[in-house]
């Protein structure tokens, strides 16, 4: 499976693509400020199309280009519920500093939202994507699961938006952040999976689970209570 990436805009959000090699369909994760001509320029070279939009979460750094590509392709956008209303309100989600940045710039739902469910399954693109609710860096933040090949076999990969990163852990300072309940997520979510799962964040570089569990110094001595420490 094709997984590619990049940051866009001045906040530098990693947008990414996956696609099933050689397939002519796609799926685009994250598609924030300025990312739209690049990804326009990267499918149309690649001669993929995408099916559908994913989002991690509702912030305007992750959904600011959502609209229109969903325009441009006639394909939905998913996003959990909750957060849900940030893609046509997003100052409510991020406060009133955002509101002097944008002045009077106006955001508007893509035509057709689709609202998923945790533990849901998409087939999309003919990839088999699972929803993992990951609530505290705001209510609707999820994590996606999907295997790519690797030249050892299947490699587990998770989108985690801004509840993970290479090093560091997501902001809670916003409104609907909460910093227990983003810990929570981590712990009960994403640190029981297997070492070698490929974390891609929201912003910044790659890591893996096993690495962020050995080194990340906000998950030290993080506890699961249903399976005692980490």
């Amino acid at each position: 499976m094709l997984v590619t990436g990049f940051p866009a805009g001045m906040f530098q959000t990693n947008c990414y693509i996956l696609a099933q090699d050689d397939a002519s369909e796609c799926v685009v994760v994250d598609p924030g400020q300025d990312a739209a001509d690049p990804l326009i320029d990267f499918l149309t070279q690649s001669s993929l199309t995408p099916t559908a939009v994913l989002l991690t979460h509702g912030h305007l750094d992750h959904t600011w280009s959502v609209e229109p590509i969903c325009a441009k392709y006639g394909i939905p956008a998913y996003i959990a519920p909750e957060d849900r209303y940030m893609l046509a309100d997003p100052v409510k989600g991020t406060g009133p500093t955002l509101a002097a940045v944008l002045g009077d710039l106006e955001f508007h739902e893509p035509a057709e939202v689709i609202e998923f469910t945790d533990g849901q399954r998409l087939e999309l693109a003919g990839i088999e994507i699972t929803v993992v609710q990951t609530p505290g860096h705001t209510q609707g933040s999820v994590v996606f699961l999907a295997h790519a090949d690797g030249p050892d076999g299947s490699v587990p990969l998770a989108l985690t938006g801004d509840t993970l990163f290479a090093g560091s852990i997501g902001r809670t300072d916003l409104p609907g952040g909460d910093h227990e309940q983003l810990l929570r997520s981590i712990a009960t979510r994403l640190l029981p999976l297997s070492d070698d799962t490929v974390v891609l964040p929201g912003h910044g570089g790659q890591s893996s689970i096993g690495q962020e569990r050995g080194t990340n110094p906000f998950l030290v001595g993080l506890t699961d209570p249903e399976q005692g420490r980490l």
